[in-house]
């Protein structure tokens, strides 16, 4: 009897230090054994895709206009928005579509800035803005470029359209295809110039989106939204910007107004400052002035923006008690690229990560298992959530267990 319940004790002491011996080699060797396994093999094959970054906090800024919207050029990044998904008309702004796809032309070899533009009755004929073109007269595409996007001329817009696209109508199509791909949900295009017509609609968001586009991928329109005064024919046609922030605004470089009695004022205003670009939407403004002033207190706002500080330390990993995984790795996706500074605040800015030696199994995918603290001083900003990437599993016997068994196959 006494035998028997030795050999009992024995047994149940021989499981108890496998049991251990298993966990304990989990934790040793985790994520070398258990990569063997079909479940660690999906993990590392995962991919994963940083999520858009949502609308800064913002305070209600006085913006005199229908809708707005101020983002980070590099980025995408929303800084504020007023009204952004609200469809109207856009007057002008129409021609960062036609430009793109005139730049997009060239890039692809198909024109030069050489290329000769030549009048059409149909272009000829466009109302607003104008240089006043004569039918078979002719410009090259550098004299037509710069009549767009300094005088905002409708003729040289249609004239640039049908040279690209072969016609209005034929370009307008190329206009609409290209929204969509740019994902331009809310966008639709009825001419290449902007002017008022049934249906001709975009939001603030839209353009924002138009606008990055071109400023990333087609820098060169910069060379000509910027020029202040220009001529052609000699002279004896004058071109002086309708974006008047070229000589009021300190870093601006672009973009492109407008102005239709269905559309109010709008602006897409582009500014950099010490390597931060931003875009700045106004649409529907009652007035130049309004307009102007609008987009100065957008870009005001967006310029209190700072980097954000670089951490003493960033680990990748973090080890996990208790699970076959081992450590699982960081997410650091909900750290913004900026931070927005209160005006007039001089103090240097510092981050301070906080994390836990260790965690405790179980732990689940975007779980939060630290934090970014971003001080002004000794003034609290913002803190900002550190994830898990992918999950832990607590770990259970039968794992343990299976550990144990690879442990010694590899011993022996």
């Amino acid at each position: 009897m006494e035998r028997r319940n030795f050999a009992a004790l024995c047994a149940a002491v021989l499981c108890f230090w496998l049991f251990a011996l298993a966990f304990g080699t989990a934790q040793g060797m985790g994520l070398h054994l258990v990569a063997r396994r079909e479940a660690k093999t999906a993990s590392a094959q995962a991919v994963w895709v940083e999520p858009a970054l949502p609308a800064a906090a913002a305070p209600a800024l006085s913006l005199n206009c229908r809708a707005a919207i101020l983002i980070e050029q590099d980025s995408g990044r929303v800084l504020y928005e007023k009204n952004a998904e609200e469809k109207m008309p856009i007057a002008s702004i129409t021609k960062v579509m036609t430009l793109l796809l005139t730049f997009e032309a060239i890039h692809g070899g198909r024109l030069t800035l050489d290329t000769l533009v030549p009048v059409s009755e149909h272009a000829y004929h466009m109302g607003g803005s104008q240089i006043w073109l004569e039918p078979g007269e002719q410009f090259t595409l550098d004299e037509m470029l710069r009549a767009i996007c300094v005088s905002s001329a409708n003729d040289a817009a249609v004239a640039v359209a049908e040279l690209v696209g072969g016609s209005e109508p034929a370009f307008v199509e190329q206009m609409n295809a290209r929204a969509a791909q740019l994902g331009m949900e809310q966008t639709t295009f009825r001419n290449a110039c902007g002017l008022d017509t049934e249906g001709h609609l975009s939001t603030a968001r839209d353009v924002a989106i138009m606008s990055r586009e071109i400023l990333t991928h087609c820098p060169e329109v910069l060379h000509y939204s910027g020029i202040w005064t220009d001529s052609l024919r000699n002279g004896q046609t004058q071109l002086v910007n309708t974006n008047k922030l070229l000589k009021r605004y300190s870093g601006i470089t672009g973009l492109k107004t407008g102005t239709t009695s269905g559309a109010g004022v709008c602006i897409s205003a582009s500014a950099t400052r010490d390597g931060l670009k931003l875009i700045a939407v106004i649409l529907g403004a009652p007035s130049s002035a309004d307009r102007f002033n609008a987009a100065t207190t957008l870009l005001d706002y967006g310029f209190g923006a700072a980097p954000l500080p670089a951490l003493p330390s960033q680990p990748l990993q973090l080890a996990v008690k208790g699970s076959a995984e081992g450590s699982v790795p960081l997410d650091y996706s909900a750290l913004p690229e900026t931070i927005l500074l209160e005006k007039g605040a001089g103090a240097a800015l510092r981050g301070e990560l906080t994390l836990p030696e260790t965690l405790e199994a179980p732990v689940e995918r975007g779980q939060a298992v630290g934090k970014v603290s971003v001080y002004q001083g000794e003034n609290l900003l913002s803190e900002y959530e550190v994830r898990a990437a992918v999950d832990a599993a607590k770990l259970t016997l039968p794992d343990a267990l299976y550990l144990l068994w690879e442990s010694l196959t590899v011993v022996f």
